[in-house]
């Protein structure tokens, strides 16, 4: 795989080094793990859902963390040591460890999870401080004539 500089781009956009460094972390990072499956849904102008297939896995086994804009899902199975080890003579769900790091938005927060039916379901929704909203500017020409005789 080529690499790309992408140094002469930080030094003509300010404020910008979050896109970048995911960037050059996307560019670097192999491909990721598809365990478990999962889906991403819009289901409002500013409400998503991730929808996670954990089969096998109980609620105490999954940990769901945020730390700034990213959202960390682990499962940790625990090991279930019985009278004598397990035989499968066929083994199609995976009881192995995972962990998915999922990168969020501006203003995007988690607000809840539940676990249904072997489906992780995790709540996010987007946040717009009214500060950050966009804003119309009305134009008042006496307004615009003050600064001009200030």
């Amino acid at each position: 795989m080529r690499n790309v500089d992408l140094s002469p781009l930080y030094r003509s956009f300010i404020g910008f080094d979050h896109l970048a460094q995911m960037m050059d972390n996307a560019s670097r990072n192999a491909k990721p793990s598809s365990f478990p499956p999962y889906n991403i849904e819009l289901l409002g102008e500013d409400k998503y859902q991730i929808t996670m297939a954990v089969a096998g896995f109980e609620e105490h086994e999954l940990h769901i963390e945020t730390e700034k804009n990213a959202l960390l899902v682990k499962g940790v199975k625990e090991s279930k040591s019985q009278d004598g080890e397990r035989s499968f003579i066929h083994q199609g769900i995976a009881e192995r460890n995972f962990e998915h790091k999922f990168q969020l938005g501006d203003h995007v927060k988690v607000r809840g999870a539940s676990l249904n039916n072997g489906l992780l379901n995790i709540a996010l929704e987007r946040e717009i401080p009214e500060a950050d909203k966009p804003r119309t500017i009305k134009i008042n020409g006496q307004q615009a004539e003050m600064l001009r005789s200030a």
